[in-house]
């Protein structure tokens, strides 16, 4: 793999969320094809809560595959999330990746991203910069607002320009809501369109979302910094795996074969949104994620 390419795979990978980054057609009920809007809203409306809290996750290569140059990966996530239902939810993220291409040369990414999205999952705002080796390399600025039986994009970078995208899609904070949701209710499949403003703010993924068998409150006690936490001791986690794929390949498909995910994170997802055990498969390299530090701040409820 290139070490361009690389880089804008990891770059990307960071929207996630939980994310995460960290959302297709209905599946198990939780989806929105066929719904009107008054039924997303409701659908919204009783999304899952989610606490407000910063981590911290170190990165490392974990694996290669194939003909992968990559030879080593390191940084660290900086995930700031806060908020509530009634004042909208807050992301503050950051991504700092070191890449050694395995040719002598390394180079730093550093993504910086900033998302604001209403507790009614209507509106949706977004601001990225994305660095290589601390020069300026994307810049992406603009909202979201789903009104009528579309979704209207209004971008100002990187360039000024306005474009509808179908009612189905889903921001970030909704699609994790909603992955806690289906949890709950023994689901293990969903599928969404996502749009989070990534790249230059007009690329959307179509995801594909597995949810394993639950892990009780105190089974498989964790190693990292969820395990000095009590609040998470309490609480049920479930193994997730979400694969993007790229939504204008997979619309141009004329049937036949499987399409191949641009990528996937797997993740531990607690009941309260916090995610630990970050996997992000690049297919030609997998990276990890270890949870080092976890701060749970004080919710502030709905008046």
């Amino acid at each position: 793999m290139r070490q361009h390419h690389a880089s804008a795979g990891l770059a990307r990978a960071g929207l996630i969320q939980a994310a995460l980054a960290l959302l297709l057609p209905v599946s198990l009920g939780l989806g929105v094809t066929g719904l009107g809007l008054a039924g997303f809203a409701t659908a919204a409306s009783a999304a899952a809560q989610l606490t407000p809290h910063r981590a911290i996750y170190d990165l490392k290569l974990s694996k290669t595959r194939g003909s992968s140059s990559m030879s080593g990966v390191r940084g660290r996530i900086v995930y700031d999330f806060s908020g509530n239902a009634c004042e909208g939810f807050q992301l503050e993220f950051r991504q700092l990746s070191e890449l050694d291409s395995g040719e002598g040369k390394t180079s730093m990414s550093d993504l910086r991203t900033s998302t604001w999205e209403d507790g009614s999952a209507k509106n949706y705002r977004f601001n990225s910069q994305n660095f290589v080796d601390q020069k300026l390399v994307d810049t992406v600025d603009g909202k979201a607002e789903r009104s009528g039986q579309a979704v209207d994009v209004n971008l100002s970078k990187p360039q000024a320009k306005k474009f509808p995208l179908d009612a189905t899609m889903v921001f970030p904070t909704e699609h994790m809501r909603r992955i806690i949701d289906a949890a709950k209710a023994e689901k293990t499949i969903l599928e969404f369109p996502v749009y989070d403003g990534a790249e230059t703010g007009e690329k959307v993924y179509n995801t594909l979302t597995v949810i394993g068998r639950p892990i009780a409150p105190g089974a498989r006690k964790p190693e990292d910094a969820a395990a000095k936490n009590t609040v998470l001791d309490g609480l049920v986690r479930w193994p997730v795996t979400i694969s993007y794929f790229d939504r204008a390949n997979s619309s141009s498909k004329d049937g036949g074969g499987e399409q191949t995910p641009v990528y996937s994170i797997a993740f531990e997802l607690y009941e309260n949104g916090v995610s630990r055990a970050l996997t992000l498969d690049y297919n030609d390299f997998v990276i990890s994620g270890e949870m080092t530090s976890l701060e749970l701040k004080a919710e502030k409820p709905c008046p």
